[in-house]
């Protein structure tokens, strides 16, 4: 089958039940997954090549992997592209106030 017609593998996602803390701190610790962590506190939703990091895109990959794995994020296909969002009301709902908190500490403003 080319490539241009196979199915990229399914994203999978923690229930916000499952998300643990230390997974959390883990991905937020790499200043690459905070600045996307703190592009998307800012801007709800963005395609995952319009992120302000300077990384190859395999490392970026491996970075949202990360992140969507800790139940950090959120991404969605969208034809050929990728959307990413920040799960920030399930993280509040299981972390009351620790993804502000850390934003702040890291001097990220607030969201609009």
């Amino acid at each position: 089958m080319p490539r241009s017609h196979q199915r990229r593998t399914p994203l999978t996602h923690p229930e916000a039940a499952d998300v643990d803390l230390f997974d959390v701190l883990h991905a937020l610790s790499d200043p690459t997954r905070m600045t996307i962590v703190q592009t998307l506190h800012r801007d709800p939703e963005r395609a995952c090549g319009t992120f302000p990091v300077d990384v190859a895109p395999s490392t970026l990959s491996h970075h949202f992997r990360v992140l969507r794995e800790s139940g950090l994020i959120h991404q969605r296909e969208e034809g050929n592209r990728r959307l990413t969002s920040l799960r920030q009301e399930e993280l509040d709902g299981r972390f009351p106030g620790l993804l502000d908190t850390v934003l702040a500490a890291a001097g990220s403003p607030a969201a609009p």
